[in-house]
């Protein structure tokens, strides 16, 4: 089966799966019982063809085996009539027409059966021709005695059936309306399947949904829970036993994962604002500092202290934000990123820009790019932005000219407190949550950070390349 006609819900797969397994199966019972409809009916046409041969055979024991053709089929006699069965004929000359075949498979039923009941079948002649054909059945037709017609009947061909005994010098041929197939049991295959199907389908179908319908609610619950981390509006168990557990244990997970949230975001602020109170002090007492260029020192040190609790704190709040999403227009926003670093005189340049409008959380956007360029003008000197469509996505590239980072430490560079060198030192590479923390916003927005090195025409390292891709 094709990928595209495939189903993709575990309702729809297990009903496909249910209803191939259902019709393998009543195709392979069809077949079966048609075969043995089919070995029942021939044994039968071949009992009865045997019946009148032996009853002829035993009834004529005593005849004259001098007799010719002529007189054994003149010859008065009684004999019982069945009905659809015409008189058995004695003909000396063999009933088997120029360009009739024999039924080797009917002869060898026929032969078994004979043997059963005591008669020597020396030669033995099985065929099937029409009913206009064969000039026994219209001399009878023309007597007081009638076999029924074809639409009676059920067949227009008969099946005749030749016997000569050794010794014998005529033929027993008998005649029986040729077995037709039961169309009326196929039908009948038919219309059994189709109730299985109702029946069977239908309450797998009514089962799954039980089952399927809890573990939707389920599913976009965690997505809900992923993406905003509240934990109100928990669906309620319901389902069988097993998907009501599973969605229990859901729920107090839930409810542990929100609490152990809250008891983080309370220990950060309480951090932050233990922090930060003395650093403001500190801000006050270092301008009784008489010596400017220690006073400048300390400076810089409190404020870097500060910018990195900050990205601390920033990090772990991007994980719960509480500003709502808002449809903004993403080449407006990063033409304003890139106008402030021109207004500061920093070496930022917009290349390319596509018109855009997403739904996203702007401040936290522009504190992503904000960070993507300061890591491109620290390790790069320059840094390039283009805003592009690719498939899918928009992605927001950030070039630089620096030296890159080693392929196998890009990866690394994710990661918390990762850097592209030793020193914690804000001028030279800062506490290294930059890139982390655009990261996350992307993440956030349900989107993705990728880095890669930028090699020139000679294959040699040109500078790194970070891209911030969003979904459209």
């Amino acid at each position: 089966m094709p990928r595209s006609l495939w189903p993709k819900s575990l309702l729809g797969q297990m009903l496909l799966a249910v209803a191939v397994a259902l019709l393998v199966a009543q195709a392979i019972s069809a077949v079966l019982l048609f075969r043995a409809a089919e070995q029942r009916r021939e044994t039968r046409a071949a009992n009865q063809l045997a019946f009148q041969l032996v009853d002829d055979t035993r009834a004529n024991a005593g005849a004259d085996a001098g007799l010719n053709a002529v007189a054994a089929v003149g010859a008065p006699r009684r004999e019982k009539r069945r009905k659809h069965w015409l008189r058995v004929e004695r003909s000396a000359a063999t009933p088997l027409r120029p360009g009739e075949v024999r039924d080797a498979d009917r002869e060898a039923g026929l032969r078994a059966i004979l043997a059963e009941q005591g008669v020597a079948a020396g030669e033995l002649l099985v065929t099937e021709r029409m009913l206009r054909d064969d000039l026994h059945y219209l001399s009878e037709l023309q007597g007081t005695w009638r076999w029924p017609a074809a639409s009676e009947a059920g067949s227009d061909r008969l099946l005749l059936a030749a016997l000569r005994q050794p010794g014998a010098a005529t033929y027993s041929i008998a005649r029986i309306p040729a077995p037709e197939r039961d169309l009326g049991r196929l039908w009948a295959l038919i219309a059994q399947t189709l109730l299985l199907y109702a029946v069977l389908v239908g309450g797998l179908a009514w089962l799954l949904r039980r089952i399927t319908r809890p573990l939707a609610a389920l599913t976009a619950r965690v997505e809900s829970f992923a993406e905003t981390r509240a934990c109100h509006d928990q669906i309620a168990p319901s389902g069988p036993q097993d998907m009501r557990r599973l969605i229990l244990a859901h729920n107090a997970m839930e409810a542990r994962i929100a609490a152990l949230l809250n008891e983080k975001d309370v220990m950060l602020g309480a951090i932050g604002h233990d922090l930060k109170t003395p650093l403001a002090a500190l801000r006050v007492r270092i301008e009784l500092v008489e010596d400017p260029a220690e006073r400048e020192r300390m400076a810089a040190t409190i404020e870097d202290i500060a910018r990195s609790l900050d990205d601390i704190l920033s990090l772990a709040r991007v994980g719960r934000p509480s500003d709502p999403m808002e449809r903004t227009d993403l080449a407006a926003l990063v033409a304003w990123v890139v106008e402030e670093y021109e207004d500061m005189g920093e070496p930022v340049v917009l290349l390319e820009s596509e018109r855009l409008a997403l739904l996203l959380r702007a401040t936290w956007l522009r504190r992503a790019l904000r960070n993507l360029i300061d890591n491109a003008l620290r390790y790069g000197e320059r840094a390039q932005v283009a805003l592009v469509r690719e498939g899918g996505e928009v992605v927001i590239r950030i070039e630089d000219e620096g030296p890159g980072f080693p392929e196998q430490e890009i990866a690394a560079m994710l990661e918390p407190f990762a850097r592209g060198e030793a020193s914690r030192n804000r001028d030279t590479g800062g506490a290294g949550l930059g890139l982390t923390l655009a990261r996350a916003i992307a993440e956030q927005h349900g989107g993705r950070l990728v880095l890669a090195n930028r090699t020139d025409g000679a294959g040699r390292v040109g500078g790194l390349v970070a891209e911030l891709r969003l979904p459209l």
